[in-house]
C-alpha cells in the first residue's frame, strides 16, 4: 500500500526557513503527483503547493514567492523549501500523492496522505 512518510517540520522565527520532505512507496503508478497541504489550529485543511511528475507547480496564493516545491531525482519525493515563514504559516503540513492520471493543479483530489509534520513559527 501506499506509505508518505514527511520530514523536516520544527519551530521558527518568524522571517526564518525551514524544507519540509515526504517520500512515497508502495505504489504501482509510473507517474506521481505530490502535494503539500496544511492545517493551522481551527482551521480546515488546505491545499499549500502541488508538483505534478514532470515538475509542474502551483502555488496557494498566500505562499507565492515564499514556498518553492520540487521533485527529487527519484521523482518519488517532494521537497517544500519555505522562506520568509510568518506565525500565519504556523500548521500541521501534509504530504499527498496520486496518480498523475489525477492532475488537475491545485483541485488534484488525491487519494493518499502522510501523518503529517508540524510547523511552528513564533
Amino acid at each position: 500500500h501506499v506509505q508518505l512518510v514527511e520530514s523536516g517540520g520544527g519551530s521558527v522565527q518568524a522571517g526564518k526557513s525551514l524544507t519540509l520532505s515526504c517520500t512515497a512507496s508502495g505504489y504501482s503508478w509510473t507517474r506521481i503527483a505530490m502535494g503539500w497541504f496544511r492545517q493551522g489550529p481551527g482551521k480546515e485543511r488546505e491545499v499549500v503547493a502541488v508538483v505534478d511528475d514532470d515538475g509542474i507547480t502551483k502555488y496557494t496564493e498566500s505562499v507565492k514567492g515564499r514556498f518553492t516545491i520540487s521533485k527529487g531525482n527519484g521523482k518519488n519525493t517532494a521537497h517544500l523549501e519555505m522562506n520568509n515563514l510568518s506565525v500565519e504559516d504556523t500548521a500541521m503540513y501534509i504530504c499527498a500523492a496520486e496518480s498523475s492520471l489525477m492532475w488537475n493543479g491545485l483541485k488534484t483530489d488525491f487519494g493518499y496522505w502522510g501523518q503529517g509534520t508540524q510547523v511552528t513559527v513564533s
